[in-house]
């Protein structure tokens, strides 16, 4: 059975393959076995200029053409080392054994035994997946992210004077603007990708239990220590975990998780929210006339894109929640546990990814109905209550809340009309009733802030 959208058992590359695919890259199988023979070999050259004893001597056009040769690798490449995995049923030895065939190709024969020495399984692993982690999230995710802010920055300044009704408990509430509603959005993701940019991509490389037993056994006279800093932290870009059993701890690849899951919490209340004003009439969405938004009811322009989005977050965040909760526990030195629950990571990520694309086809479909925020508005007068029991309190008014409360809560619908009489009622100075009847609820919106352009982080 081949793998097309019909046979496709996830829809992850099913349905939405192609909004994930670019993800494939960093976190397919193939992705996974090309990462892990870049780090095998790094660590073959990075012995070599050591050097050791042994290694002395080797050309270093010949580790030259090894790097060209791990940075050109093929589907052939991936493919042997699935079949000898299928031999052997080890995915990391049938990568060891992959890069001693492609050694001995280069000529490089003598020294095959010093690819994967002294390591285990997850001295490989434990640098292969940080490493694809790091690029996928510079490459894909980072900058998707960053679309998704700058997108609604951009309808922040838009709307920026625009004002509406703001409602708390779902109740009209003092007015305010559409922009600054928006940017409050725009704050808090920025805020969170400042978070989540200052933690490391970590990587563990000691040995069997993170003594270099081995290594030391074969060469005391090495600082193995020192050499694993500049291989983890240098030629792979990584930051080295120091102190480690024979896995990494996963404490920051637990914090990203946990930083990306606010961040798709703040997109779930953004997606919610905007749903609401479409329900409400506030937002339009511009039509595709081709397009059908119900099998029965032909007038119906459903909110589709805030609701895919909505829906792959939850499924990301659930995904990166037992990531985070699971991945730092494991018993004593280690147990497999991590490994099966890591290959999930890059299913994590692509729910996240196909919900700030549909996000941002969603806000690419959105125009305010200005006419129906005015009219709203116009309905709801009560809100400038606040400000008017406010500033009878300045002018020293007995009891102007209560005064206030006995207008607005009467069951009738107030009306420009009836703050205007009960202004001229007041005795108040005829400069305190002019000032009070500039309040609207067109008008009533506080403070406009200044809208940050750059991201502060």
């Amino acid at each position: 059975m081949t793998l097309d959208p019909l046979t496709a058992l996830s829809p992850v590359d099913g349905r939405y393959r192609r909004q994930a695919e670019p993800l494939a890259a960093f976190f397919s199988e193939g992705a996974l076995i090309r990462y892990r023979l870049r780090v095998e070999g790094e660590y073959f050259i990075a012995l070599c200029r050591l050097p050791l004893p042994a290694l002395r001597g080797i050309d270093p056009g010949r580790l030259a053409a090894l790097r060209q040769r791990l940075d050109r690798l093929t589907r052939a490449d991936e493919e042997r080392v699935k079949a000898i995995e299928a031999e052997i049923n080890h995915d990391v030895k049938a990568v060891e054994y992959r890069l001693k065939e492609i050694v001995v190709e280069l000529g490089l024969e003598p020294w095959r035994e010093f690819v994967h020495f002294g390591l285990t399984s997850q001295d490989i692993n434990n640098t292969a997946l940080p490493l694809a982690l790091k690029d996928a999230w510079r490459e894909v995710l980072g900058p998707a992210l960053e679309e998704v802010v700058a997108r609604l920055a951009a309808l922040a300044r838009q709307w920026r004077e625009v004002p509406m009704l703001a409602r708390t408990h779902g109740q009209p509430a003092s007015p305010t603007r559409v922009g600054k509603e928006i940017q409050v959005f725009v704050a808090r993701l920025r805020g969170q990708l400042g978070q989540l940019r200052a933690i490391p991509f970590s990587a563990k490389f000691g040995g069997a239990t993170g003594n270099f037993n081995a290594h030391h056994a074969a060469y005391p006279e090495i600082d193995w220590i020192a050499f694993a800093d500049r291989f983890v932290n240098e030629t792979l870009g990584l930051s080295r975990t120091r102190l480690t059993t024979q896995i990494e701890p996963y404490d920051h690849l637990a914090a990203f998780c946990d930083a990306l899951r606010r961040i798709h919490t703040i997109l779930i209340d953004l997606n919610r929210d905007f749903w609401t004003y479409i329900a409400l009439d506030l937002f339009r969405q511009r039509i595709r006339p081709e397009e059908v938004g119900s099998s029965a009811m032909p007038h119906k322009v459903n909110p589709i894109d805030f609701e895919n989005s909505e829906g792959n977050l939850g499924v990301a965040n659930a995904l990166l929640g037992h990531l985070a909760a699971k991945l730092p526990v494991s018993r004593l030195q280690r147990d497999l546990t991590d490994s099966t629950v890591l290959r999930n990571l890059g299913v994590a990520l692509a729910h996240g990814l196909i919900a700030y694309r549909s996000l941002l086809r969603g806000l690419g479909k959105i125009a305010l109905d200005e006419e129906a925020l005015r009219a709203e508005l116009e309905e709801h007068w009560e809100v400038v209550a606040e400000g008017i029991q406010t500033v009878l309190r300045r002018e020293g008014f007995p009891r102007p809340y209560e005064a206030l409360k006995e207008l607005t809560r009467t069951g009738e619908r107030i009306t420009r009309e009836t703050i205007a009489a009960f202004i001229a009622a007041l005795a108040v100075p005829q400069r305190v009733k002019e000032e009070l009847l500039r309040l609207t609820p067109h008008t009533y919106t506080g403070i406009v802030p200044d809208f940050e352009e750059e991201d502060p982080a």
